[in-house]
């Protein structure tokens, strides 16, 4: 506990000194080097401090203007709404606190403070010690973590992503302590901020359900505990529900007293998400298969091999982790050690192993690819894979360091510019 405790301690010194770094390079290059999309002058006045004028990028515009405005336009309702919420109310207590800023700047400045207080890294500590049993081994994860492939959104901007990955790790460390309702609410508010929340609610029929089942616990499984876990995941689900509903009641009402959207009779479950995703942004199955996005499949591909490399590690074990680790399980009350060969074969690792392929199947296949480099820092995995290769692998894990590294120190300049990825 003791060392647990210095190494929380310690981690978070690291974690602000990674983003006061982060946070330089990005001012200072904005400050140094020109624009390349000068929309933030368009907005902001130019006695703006440079530190306000650089957080203005990519989403932030989307996210700030329904901050001000509300959904006025059919393809901000690809937007989910946290980060404006959190802009707003937070805008205001800076102003209650006598803090006197234009409305653009307020919401800009409260935003990026609030997701920067919204620190993951004790969490993601807690969560690799719970499932690595090792503390150096989480100490390494957990300082890999300090240089994402999407430092901008993770460390430093107005985005989803900080909000999202804090209370994802919430409910993930809820679920493994058996927290159900915890990690239900914790689950339904990351899912105010990414529609991808929804697949958190797998962590919780696993637990509940599925990992019982496996180690033949099969007495803790009963009608009680399925009607709990459904209730657990509507509640997980409820932002994502909620999200589309309301649209449906503004666009395909028939007391609206304008002709239906046409993505209304589209499908079964009609979702305005899926209809704006398709028609503004050209989201589909193979739909950013072309030529042009090559690039964008090679700036992304070391991290989605990263995850996939790990996963067919994990899965190659897995008939040996299934029969001899979960028989282990059932024999605890808490989670048992790993398999001896690695530490990265404990069973309580396998949903997470389930949620990274959902996830990079979905970002390779039907996404934008290069939202990979600020979707999948978000997942714990992605750090236990970096470490894996590290401890198992140094040469592949030297490699990955040096590539998180560089392409930290890049993404950050690329961000300060206003140049892709976004």
């Amino acid at each position: 506990v003791a060392c647990s405790d210095h190494h929380g301690r310690s981690l978070l010194g690291q974690s602000v000194l990674s983003r006061l770094l982060i946070c330089l390079l990005i001012v200072s290059s904005t400050a140094l080097l020109t624009l390349f999309d000068t929309s933030p002058k368009l907005i902001l006045d130019n006695d703006v401090s440079v530190w306000t004028s650089s957080l203005l990028r990519w989403d932030v515009f989307h996210f700030a203007h329904i901050a001000r405005e509300g959904l006025v336009y059919e393809h901000e309702w690809a937007f989910f709404p946290g980060v404006p919420l959190v802009m707003r109310w937070s805008g205001s207590i800076l102003s209650l606190l006598g803090l006197s800023l234009p409305e653009w700047p307020a919401l800009l400045v409260a935003g990026a403070i609030v997701a920067a207080l919204l620190d993951s890294t004790r969490i993601l500590y807690q969560l690799s010690l719970y499932h690595l049993h090792s503390s150096p081994a989480a100490l390494l994860a957990t300082v890999l973590s300090f240089f994402p492939s999407g430092p901008s959104a993770l460390r430093f901007a107005p985005y989803s992503e900080p909000f999202f990955t804090y209370f994802s790790y919430r409910g993930m460390l809820a679920c493994v302590r058996s927290q159900w309702l915890f990690a239900s609410l914790y689950f339904a508010i990351a899912g105010v901020f990414r529609s991808n929340a929804v697949l958190l609610c797998g962590f919780i029929l696993w637990n509940m359900l599925v990992a019982p089942l496996l180690s033949g616990r099969k007495g803790l499984l009963s009608v009680n505990t399925t009607l709990r876990c459904i209730v657990y995941v509507l509640v997980s689900l409820s932002p994502f529900i909620y999200h589309n509903y309301r649209a449906y009641l503004l666009f395909c009402s028939s007391t609206r007293g304008h002709p239906r959207s046409q993505w209304c009779e589209s499908n079964i479950l009609p979702s305005i998400y899926t209809h704006v995703q398709r028609e503004y942004w050209n989201v589909g199955f193979l739909r950013y298969w072309t030529i042009s996005n090559i690039p964008n499949f090679l700036i992304s591909l070391p991290i989605l091999l990263n995850v996939w490399i790990f996963c067919v590690f994990y899965l190659s074990h897995l008939p040996r982790i299934l029969r001899d680790g979960f028989a282990r399980q059932g024999s605890r009350s808490s989670a048992h050690p790993p398999l001896r060969d690695s530490l990265f074969l404990n069973p309580s690792i396998l949903p997470h192993v389930l949620h990274g392929i959902s996830l990079t199947l979905i970002l390779t296949f039907s996404a934008h690819v290069q939202i990979a480099l600020r979707i999948l820092p978000s997942l714990p995995m992605t750090y236990w894979a970096a470490a894996r290769l590290l401890i198992e692998k140094p040469r592949w894990g030297k490699a990955w360091v040096a590539w998180s590294v560089v392409w930290c120190g890049l993404s950050c300049v690329l961000w300060a510019v206003f140049l892709p990825p976004a």
